[in-house]
């Protein structure tokens, strides 16, 4: 995999009074593509993959697949039926959807370790069963790691919580289960209407936008 370091986009944020730090996992600290994924579904009949899966718009499956409230084998079937190829393996439905997974940055890993001793960080992912099993099995085939736990002080994955962002539900859970104070809790986040619940729960938020970084974010506001 290749990684490549643009300069940051320029942002102003104060960090005097945070304490804790929540991550977002696609597009913070892991690498995803949505073009690619969008490409793969088209090739599998998806006949409007970039409302079907989008950054601001997807199909209301990937939302349940998301809560834990669909089984993988329920969305490869509703794959096969959106396709009209009920031909279609599980293994041509899942190299599909983890299309969208690029990887891990150098560098990403560490600075996550670094941050743990300062801060109090949590991860918060909406993720699903297909993409969880790739992303462990990624983890420790090229890093020997058994998942991400070691990272955080504590990770909450969407399929095994039940809730998903932007609900405030999983924002109030995060916070009332680890004595959060709002105002004192950077949520860092690649999508706009994640921030914004956050933001009405009274947590300080940071848009990580291409060609930002986690890396040159943290030097930039000196968090380590």
């Amino acid at each position: 995999m290749q990684f490549y370091i643009f300069a940051p986009i320029s942002q102003t944020l104060f960090m005097e009074n945070i304490k804790n730090i929540i991550f977002d996992y696609g597009n913070v600290i892991f690498s995803i593509d949505f073009k690619r994924v969008q490409q793969s579904w088209n090739q599998l009949g998806i006949a409007n993959p970039e409302t079907f899966f989008g950054h601001k718009e997807q199909d209301a499956i990937f939302d349940k697949f998301d809560r834990g409230e669909v089984t993988a084998a329920q969305f490869r079937e509703y794959v096969r039926e959106k396709t009209n190829n009920p031909a279609l393996t599980d293994e041509q439905i899942d190299a599909a959807w983890n299309s969208i997974l690029v990887g891990i940055a150098e560098g990403n890993h560490d600075l996550l370790l670094q941050l743990k001793d300062k801060y109090r960080t949590f991860l918060l992912s909406n993720i699903n069963a297909i993409h969880y099993d790739y992303i462990m099995n990624y983890l420790k085939t090229d890093f020997g790691f058994d998942g991400n736990d070691h990272l955080f002080e504590k990770t909450y994955y969407s399929h095994l919580t039940g809730k998903r962002k932007p609900e405030p539900a999983i924002f109030e859970q995060v916070l009332k289960e680890n004595n959060l104070k709002p105002e004192e809790t950077l949520f860092i986040d690649d999508s706009p209407q994640h921030l914004e619940a956050a933001k009405k729960l009274g947590i300080q938020t940071f848009l990580m936008t291409a060609p930002d970084t986690i890396q040159l974010f943290a030097k930039r506001e000196h968090l380590i």
